[in-house]
């Protein structure tokens, strides 16, 4: 997978913090910062608590390093930004609307 500023993912299921770090010239002590600050980022935690992170996860990355860096957001702000850009995908997404209707049809099976 490549990107248009020319940062290329390769075709793998999962990346240490260190291939991450590599792939987007982000040091390894930034990343697990923002594992704490941000829950959209959650790498797979094995072995001796080593990180696994996605090729979603690494474009997350992507996409808070732009907020922070070029965009001029700080934590706090990126934080809201990703957020609500996640709850509008969601929103729009027919899937999730046919998922939301379902799972209310259960509730009221339930409550009855």
């Amino acid at each position: 997978m490549e990107l248009n500023n020319s940062i290329e993912i390769p075709n793998k299921r999962y990346f240490t913090i260190g291939e991450v770090s590599n792939i987007t010239h982000i040091k390894t002590h930034i990343l697990r910062y923002w594992e704490k600050e941000f829950n959209t980022l959650e790498p797979t935690k094995r072995r001796g608590n080593r990180r696994y992170y996605t090729q979603n996860d690494i474009l997350t990355i992507l996409k808070i390093n732009e907020l922070i860096s070029s965009q001029g957001f700080t934590i706090e702000g990126a934080k809201q930004k990703l957020e609500s850009s996640i709850s509008n995908n969601n929103s729009e997404d027919p899937t999730y609307a046919l998922l939301k209707k379902d799972i209310q049809k259960i509730i009221d099976v339930l409550d009855k």
